[in-house]
């Protein structure tokens, strides 16, 4: 039994997809102060906003495919980043056509 990272990578943990009410999208613009806009897959432009205890231990940039849930209200505009994808587990959802942007 290995623990830690493999360097292949056909290991693909399984990977977290989207679930109900939450929407995939990629990170436009970093806002500052825990905000980005996310260019999210339903067209919409939100404001995302990292959760405190999210904003210590991972690290967003410009790009990066992350798992947004709306809002309740101003859910149009307005967003939790709930999800960081990794480059090779965006590849995977793209392949797999929940990035259609």
């Amino acid at each position: 039994m290995r623990k830690g990272h493999g360097h292949d990578t056909q290991e693909i943990r399984r990977v977290r997809t989207p679930r109900k009410g939450e929407i995939p999208g990629v990170v436009e613009q970093i806002m500052g102060h825990g905000k980005l806009k996310v260019r999210c897959t339903d067209g919409k432009i939100r404001l995302g906003r990292i959760p405190g205890k999210m904003k210590k231990r991972i690290w967003i940039r410009e790009g990066d495919v992350v798992l947004i849930k709306p809002w309740e209200f101003q859910s149009d505009e307005k967003a939790d980043i709930i999800w960081r994808y990794t480059r090779t587990e965006s590849n995977w959802l793209e392949r797999r056509g929940y990035l259609k942007l």
